[in-house]
């Protein structure tokens, strides 16, 4: 008998080990923007008002987070995200394509509560803008998400200033 429990437990042992070999995405770093996982309402943070919905899961094995967004105040407007930890370049790379065509790509990290993401630079009107857009984790479980244009020598432009606040209450593990 006390064979058998020692062969179970060593089994027990080594599928644990098995286990973390086998998960691609599980470093600190692959979940460092989890807080932002879950079904949230999202409003102005300016006035209140409501902007939209957005469902956020992870999905490929836990090595990619989809964001599917629904407008509120602009009625048919959708977009999705695509967001990962790229452990080549030791960044995060979101990807955002909206039903208008519209698409967005940007990276950073995460820095202390916030993850910071931003654009490449791109031309327009003859100026240099970049995106930026903060994910700020608060204590009190909501996430407020900034997002900026920037242009060299001038104040920024504050695109969106949403506060994601849970429908439901986050389950264990995400």
């Amino acid at each position: 008998m006390r064979n058998l429990i020692w062969i179970l437990s060593l089994m027990g042992c080594i599928n644990l080990v098995a286990q973390n070999i086998n998960c691609n995405c599980c470093s600190e770093n692959h979940r460092a923007f989890d807080f932002w996982i879950g079904e949230w309402n999202v409003v102005n943070s300016n006035n209140g008002t409501p902007a939209g919905t957005s469902i956020i899961k992870r999905e490929e094995d836990g090595c990619v987070i989809r964001e599917n967004w629904t407008s509120i105040a602009t009625a048919g407007y959708t977009g999705t995200s695509v967001n990962y930890y790229n452990s080549q370049t030791q960044e995060w790379e979101q990807l955002w394509v909206d039903n208008t065509g519209a698409a967005l790509k940007l990276k950073g990290n995460r820095v202390d509560n916030q993850m910071i993401l931003t654009s490449e630079p791109f031309k327009k009107d003859g100026n240099t803008f970049r995106n930026r857009i903060t994910w700020t984790k608060n204590d009190d479980g909501t996430v407020r998400q900034l997002w900026e244009v920037l242009q060299e020598g001038e104040e920024n432009v504050v695109a969106f200033d949403g506060l994601y606040k849970r429908t439901k209450m986050k389950k264990a593990g995400n």
